[in-house]
């Protein structure tokens, strides 16, 4: 919101600034540069952005939408818009005749819905806020919410002071998951408070093989739960040999941690009644990021703590609005469901293809199959792996338009060879109420308040416009109508299983759950109706060889996905970005120094004179803030939810033949 309250670009800026400008600012400069108030155009032989009125921009992109056709072109959402404007895009595709529709999960969470799903049935969560205040144990893995998901910090303060206990696995030793102080409470803020009971720190994708050890020694003290497991679930023998079959070496090699260690873990595991398993990005960002989710689901049901009151599963995913624009159909396959609602209400027929996930998007772009790309919020370029492909496709596109409030690194290192920047409305900026939807299935309303500018316009109005433009005013949709907020949620309720009450939150203001997504019953969403194991294969060993590090990228206090807003990460210590973080036993070891100028290579790309800094991550591992160490990750995805591997990047680390006249140390 501080950013947004940014004083407005002006011409000038676009007239002093030109893309190679552009291309040498740093995310955080871009982003500080001020609010985009004003639509603008850049064609195949312009080098710089101009201003264009409103009516050009839309009829613009209306002509490029319909000259292309929905064979070339996709829509791209990301988390920040509400559930109406996420709802209207896919709206607007789906009667346009396209299923390349995608949204910025399978960058980031694709896989735990997609391990979730095939696990319990469905792709969410199973807890509710309440629950997590029940949990005598919270397991988080692979995540540091003290940074990204701060409010979940409180519950977790809270489970410490009611005897409760957390166990943290995490690569590197995160401060805020050591000790936090919670700004809303006198105590804590004043005194801190302690989080992680215990703290495990595994190689760089060691999580199913330390998963594996947890589930053996659960088996070889028979604690399972037998009658869960005999009446609510399938799959538990082939799960069992799996597990059996792995050794304690190839677990303590593969995984980093000792049998010691698990057994600890293990023993609070047994004890607990009530247990959340949590996790974000450090489980999904991996080649095998979905068999993660599977693994964690295993230890779940092994003991029963699916299908109850105050326990189960909670992807952490509360950034924005991400599962609300999943939930609203911003997907390239509609449930069945509400494929046929929307067949049945509107009396059309929805595309029945596959469709594209957006690395498939990216690819068909790079294979000039790609004419037109609208991106509804976020940074398509910046949110890649492989920057300099991520380049290359996205020049080949005819059009892309992005819809956004502020300027980032797609709008000069993205573009099209023609470009439209949008500039729209914040949430709370918005002239209607909007919805969102947290990690909980929780659907809240927004009530948005007064424009700071006279030029940007509402996501809804602005689609709604395309509408008209590309679909005509006589088809299926009325376009007019759904300029008004309460209209687009009608048809929501209409259209979307689970979204009903959304139709009266603008006049009742009741916000509600989701009906179906807390499992509080031994009775899953599947079609046996039980909760199915998985036996999950070791990946192949995860130590790099030959002088290699694993790398994983990370974000920084001062960030917000792919937006940077100060380059100070308060909690690691660190007040500059151009850096790279490894144990002070591997600086050691490589002959390094603090603050040398080093290389750092990877088959896809290479950046040079990063600043070596030492922490408390697991040696042979190594840590660099993202987006600006995508240029390194590779861009092949998780087979099963097409997800990069931001996580998971061998990494060689070499110090500079020559360094540049040396800065002083930050």
């Amino acid at each position: 919101m501080v950013s947004d309250m940014q004083a407005g670009i002006t011409p000038d800026f676009f007239a002093r600034y030109g893309f190679n400008e552009l291309r040498a600012m740093t995310p955080r400069q871009l982003e500080a540069s001020g609010r985009l108030v004003t639509p603008l155009y850049a064609g195949p032989d312009d080098s710089h952005y101009r201003v264009i009125s409103w009516d050009e921009a839309i009829d613009r992109l209306a002509a490029r939408l319909k000259a292309a056709g929905p064979a070339r072109s996709f829509f791209y959402a990301s988390g920040r818009s509400s559930n109406e404007a996420g709802f209207l895009l896919q709206l607007l595709a789906r009667v346009f005749g396209t299923n390349y529709v995608n949204n910025c999960s399978y960058y980031c969470h694709q896989a735990s819905g997609v391990g979730l799903a095939a696990s319990i049935g469905a792709g969410t969560g199973t807890i509710r806020l309440e629950d997590l205040e029940h949990a005598d144990l919270y397991i988080l893995i692979g995540g540091n919410p003290a940074s990204n998901h701060p409010r979940l910090m409180r519950s977790l303060m809270l489970l410490r002071r009611h005897g409760g206990q957390v166990v943290v696995v995490n690569p590197t030793r995160e401060l805020g998951l050591v000790n936090f102080r919670v700004p809303s409470d006198v105590r804590s803020l004043l005194f801190g408070t302690k989080i992680a009971s215990l703290y495990l720190q595994p190689h760089i994708g060691g999580d199913i093989a330390l998963l594996t050890g947890l589930a053996k020694e659960v088996l070889a003290r028979g604690r399972q739960d037998e009658s869960f497991i005999a009446q609510a679930t399938e799959g538990f023998d082939e799960f069992v040999r799996q597990v059996t079959s792995a050794s304690w070496d190839e677990i303590e090699r593969c995984s980093g941690v000792s049998h010691a260690e698990i057994c600890r873990f293990a023993e609070l595991y047994m004890n607990a009644k009530n247990v959340v398993f949590g996790w974000t990005m450090g489980i999904t960002h991996h080649l095998h990021g979905t068999n993660n989710v599977k693994m964690i689901a295993n230890l779940a049901l092994m003991r029963g703590m699916v299908g109850r009151h105050n326990a189960g599963l909670m992807p952490i995913r509360g950034h924005s609005n991400v599962q609300g624009i999943g939930s609203v159909g911003v997907a390239p396959q509609l449930k069945k469901a509400m494929l046929e609602r929307f067949e049945q209400r509107l009396g059309i027929e929805v595309p029945k293809s596959p469709g594209h996930d957006t690395m498939a998007c990216m690819e068909a772009a790079l294979r000039d199959e790609m004419d037109v790309a609208v991106c509804l919020g976020g940074n398509l370029y910046g949110s890649n792996p492989d920057a300099a492909f991520a380049e290359r496709a996205l020049s080949r596109i005819g059009c892309v338009a992005y819809l956004t409030t502020t300027l980032n690194t797609g709008h000069a290192w993205g573009r099209g060879r023609e470009t439209l920047v949008l500039p729209v409305l914040p949430r709370d900026e918005e002239p209607q109420p909007t919805t969102q939807e947290s990690m909980f299935s929780y659907v809240r309303l927004s009530d948005g308040g007064p424009a700071r500018y006279a030029g940007p316009r509402s996501e809804v109005s602005l689609l709604t416009a395309l509408g008209r433009l590309v679909l005509g005013e006589h088809g299926p949709i009325d376009w007019r109508k759904l300029e008004n907020h309460d209209a687009v949620r009608q048809l929501m309720s209409e259209l979307i299983p689970g979204y009903e009450p959304v139709a009266d939150i603008g006049r009742t203001r009741q916000e509600f759950h989701i009906a179906g997504r807390q499992l509080a019953e031994r009775q899953f969403p599947t079609p046996s109706g039980k909760a199915r194991f998985h036996a999950v294969p070791l990946p192949e060993a995860t130590n790099a060889t030959n002088g290699q590090f694993r790398l994983m990228t990370i974000r920084s206090e001062g960030q917000f996905n792919t937006v940077v807003y100060e380059d100070e990460d308060l909690y690691r210590g660190q007040t500059r970005r151009d850096i790279i973080l490894l144990n002070p036993a591997d600086i050691k070891r490589l002959g390094l120094c603090v603050d040398q100028p080093v290389r750092v290579r990877s088959v896809a790309g290479e950046m040079r004179y990063q600043r070596v800094r030492p922490f408390d991550v697991r040696q042979g591992n190594a840590m660099m803030y993202c987006p600006e160490a995508n240029v390194l990750v590779p861009r092949a995805v998780d087979p099963e939810s097409k997800t990069p591997a931001f996580k998971s990047v061998l990494v060689t680390v070499e110090a500079e033949a020559f360094s540049r006249e040396a800065q002083p140390s930050a």
